[in-house]
Order: structure tokens, then C-alpha cells, then sequence
């Protein structure tokens, strides 16, 4: 038995293999969760909602149909903050430290997965990069931690409690979980900019992907900082990122500038403005309840949370280079260029290709969902498609009709939070398997299209 469980993990494919991970890591974490001690005294949770939150957890999504703070004691949320760590910085991360501090030697079959894990396109240097992600990410969280507990001394009775939501608070940011052990996101401090500004800072450093950070990091040590070259993309993620940040800031100032914010300082309407963008990445946190905002603006911050965070990033959703290639294909297509050519570079027909089949399989994946619980479901549309949108972006903003889904409505939810972190190529992959190059080719015809 054990020698065919062997041959058949041999013949799965890296894509397969870090799938399988992923499934694993949701066993292990609502196995964790449904201990007694991960529970608060009285409190009892159907197995569905304990999955639900599980999925949620290991894809850093936010999505809860119970309230944290009310469910869980004190071990349950450091249970949640080590699921996400696995979750946010990734299975084989995680996996690699654990084989260093073992002794493990770290062969091609390893390093595969880790390339597959963290969607790079090379085997070299692969060990080095984890190490870096690792401590950069952990360090971030350690500041963010120190910066909040101090600031929440003055919301807490006792530092234990102010220390124990600021790590919360840093892990939750930084992995762009969106949970909270508050109770009610972040509006308690909806007028507490210092809070809202750290809190955007981290989801910035873990939505905007890993290689920029490591990036940024050996700009900041190079003494020769003249002759460093970003990569092509650390540009376009960068730009794109906070492109679609001030896009979202502003359009949600427009939107609402006659309605939510009619009575509202400039500062107020702008932070509001501007956190709501930022969490469309893939925070999942909020600074007010999003059913105050128009339909128009649900929509927009949708379409947001669609696209979602940068590839090799804690986030999911098609990506901001996917997104970023699509709109430049369409523009130079439209002018005649065969090719596409951005910061003294051409991009290749593969990655543009790639990115085309993407998108246009996350808006049938996304279309059925939405269908599938419209039919189940008795919300309005516009709820239920920014549900879906923030499930699969792994934002975890709510309109906050999450607990009352069906059990069909949760499961599609999970299903589509899952995909989201994984990504969706690696999830066709994952179905696909090996495949095979074709070796009979038939002739070509030319079809009418458009």
C-alpha cells in the first residue's frame, strides 16, 4: 500500500504537488481549530463554519461566517496566526525552513516545488530567495507588532491584551488575512489614522509581491546604487499596484462624495477613501460598513478585488501584472503592434497568452459562482457578486452576508477562495497534469472573430 501511495505522489506533477499541500494544510488547520482549546469555554462550531474559516485562514482571505473574537480563545488566535503564516508566505516556505533547521538537504524535487510555490520562472537561487522572504516578512510583522501594541496601550486595560492585538493586528495585516480578533474589523478606529497607516503599510508590503521586497532590500544594501537595475517585473507590478491604489482612492472619493461622505471632513473622507482602496488589494479590512456605500461604488472596489494583489505575493485574484499585461496587449493591438514593449523591454507571446487565458477563466469561474448563488442565495446580486469577487481575490471585505450563506453558498466560497491562492494557472495545472506536446499538427484556417 505504502509503495503505490509512493509511485503515485512520484507521478504528480509540482503544480499537483503543491495543490495537494495546500488541501493538506486546510486538514491539518480545522483539525487544529476544532480543539477544545482553540474554542472558548461554551462556544460549539459546526463543522462546516470550522472548514469555512479553516479555507479562510489558509488562503488569507478574511471571509468568517462566525466572529472571531467571540469564537475563539487566546490559543485559538495564535492557531490562526501560525495557519497564516503557512497560508501568506507559503506551503513550501514554511516547509524549506523547517528542512534547514532539520539538516535536510534540499534537492531538484524541492526546489521545483518551491519554484512552482512561489510562480518563479528558474531553479537557481531558489533556497537564498525563502530565506530572504522569511525574515523579511517576519521582521515586518515584529515592527508591525511593536508599533501597534505601544499604540494600543491606550484601548486596552492591560498590556498583555494591547500586545496581543497588536501581533494579531501585524500578523493579519502583513499575511492579508483580514481577520481580526476585534469583533468589528477596524472601525472601532475608523478616526485613528496612525492605526489605519501601519495597518496599510503592511498589507502593502505583503500584497505587492516578495521579489520587490527583496528587491527594495538589495537596493537599500548596494553602495552602488547608480548601477542597480530593477527587473522588468518589480516595474510593472510596482506601478500597477499603486496605480490601481490612487484609481480606487479616487473613484471612491467621486463616488461618494454626494452621498457617504456629504457630511465628512476632507481627512475623514479621504482615509476612508483611501483604506477601502488599499484593502481591495487583498487586506479584507475595513474602516466602515461597505453597505453605506452606493451600489456604484461596490461595484468599482468588485472589480478591484478581482484583479487583486501581485503575483508571488499573499494575495490572489487574477494579479496586477496579469491585469497589466491585458491592457497593454489591448493597447498596442489596437494600434497596429504585433509586439509589446514596455521599459526597454518585449514581452513574450507565452506570458501574454498566459495572462488572456487567466483572466478570461476567472470571469467564467467568477459568472458561475455568482449564478450558482444567486440561485441559493436570497441577497441581492450586487452583494453576492462582491462576495464572490472578495473570495476569490482573497480581499475578504464584506458586505456581511457571509454567515447567513446556505452550505452550498459557503462551499462555492471555499472553492473559490481556494483557487484564489493557489492561482488560477496553477490550478489548471493542477487539473491539466503533465500534458503532452502535440506531435501531429493539422493544417491552419483562419476564422472570423470580432
Amino acid at each position: 500500500m505504502l509503495k503505490k501511495f509512493r509511485k503515485w505522489v512520484k507521478k504528480l506533477t509540482p503544480a499537483q504537488m503543491i495543490v495537494s499541500y495546500y488541501f493538506l494544510a486546510i486538514i491539518v488547520a480545522v483539525s487544529l481549530l476544532s480543539l477544545p482549546i482553540a474554542l472558548k469555554p461554551g462556544v460549539e462550531i459546526t463543522f462546516i463554519d470550522s472548514l469555512f474559516v479553516a479555507v479562510s485562514a489558509v488562503s488569507v482571505t478574511g471571509l468568517t461566517t462566525v466572529n472571531i473574537s467571540e469564537t475563539y480563545s487566546v490559543a485559538g488566535t495564535f492557531i490562526l496566526m501560525f495557519v497564516f503564516q503557512f497560508g501568506g508566505v507559503g506551503i513550501m516556505a514554511l516547509g524549506t525552513f523547517f528542512w534547514l533547521l532539520i539538516g535536510k538537504r534540499i534537492g531538484l524535487k524541492e526546489r521545483r516545488l518551491i519554484m512552482a510555490d512561489q510562480n518563479q520562472t528558474g531553479l537557481s537561487g531558489m533556497v537564498k530567495m525563502l530565506k530572504e522572504i522569511l525574515w523579511i516578512i517576519i521582521i515586518i510583522e515584529i515592527f508591525g507588532a511593536l508599533f501597534l501594541g505601544f499604540h494600543f496601550l491606550q484601548y486596552y486595560p492591560t498590556w498583555q491584551e494591547a500586545f496581543l492585538q497588536g501581533l494579531f493586528a501585524s500578523v493579519s495585516a502583513t499575511t492579508n488575512a483580514g481577520f481580526d480578533i476585534t469583533g468589528a474589523s477596524l472601525l472601532p478606529f475608523a478616526k485613528d489614522y496612525y492605526v489605519q497607516t501601519i495597518n496599510i503599510l503592511l498589507m502593502t508590503t505583503g500584497a505587492i509581491g516578495f521579489p520587490v521586497l527583496m528587491e527594495v532590500k538589495h537596493y537599500i544594501a548596494s553602495r552602488r546604487k547608480y548601477l542597480f537595475r530593477f527587473s522588468l517585473f518589480t516595474k510593472i507590478t510596482t506601478v500597477t499596484y499603486f496605480c490601481l491604489l490612487v484609481f480606487g482612492t479616487m473613484m471612491i472619493l467621486l463616488l461618494e462624495v454626494n452621498h457617504f461622505f456629504a457630511d465628512k471632513s476632507w481627512h475623514e473622507s479621504f482615509f476612508y477613501a483611501f483604506f477601502q482602496s488599499s484593502t481591495t488589494r487583498s487586506g479584507g479590512l475595513a474602516t466602515l460598513d461597505l453597505n453605506y456605500f452606493t451600489e456604484t461604488t461596490q461595484l468599482v472596489m468588485s472589480a478591484l478585488m478581482f484583479i487583486g494583489a501581485s503575483p508571488s505575493s499573499v494575495g490572489g485574484g487574477i494579479r496586477t501584472t496579469t491585469f497589466a499585461l491585458n491592457l497593454l496587449f489591448i493597447y498596442n493591438y489596437g494600434r497596429g503592434n504585433r509586439t509589446v514593449k514596455i521599459f526597454k523591454r518585449e514581452l513574450t507571446e507565452e506570458d501574454i497568452t498566459k495572462s488572456l487565458i487567466i483572466t478570461i477563466m476567472a470571469l467564467l469561474i467568477c459568472f458561475t459562482a455568482t449564478v450558482i448563488l444567486r440561485i441559493t442565495e436570497s441577497h441581492s446580486l450586487i452583494s453576492i457578486l462582491f462576495e464572490v469577487s472578495s473570495a476569490f481575490g482573497t480581499s475578504g471585505a464584506s458586505m456581511g452576508i457571509t454567515s447567513d450563506l446556505s452550505t452550498i453558498g459557503k462551499l462555492v466560497l471555499m472553492i473559490l477562495m481556494f483557487i484564489g491562492r493557489v492561482g488560477l494557472f496553477m490550478f489548471l495545472l493542477f487539473i491539466g497534469g503533465k500534458g503532452d506536446y502535440a506531435k501531429i499538427h493539422y493544417p491552419k484556417e483562419r476564422v472570423s472573430i470580432g
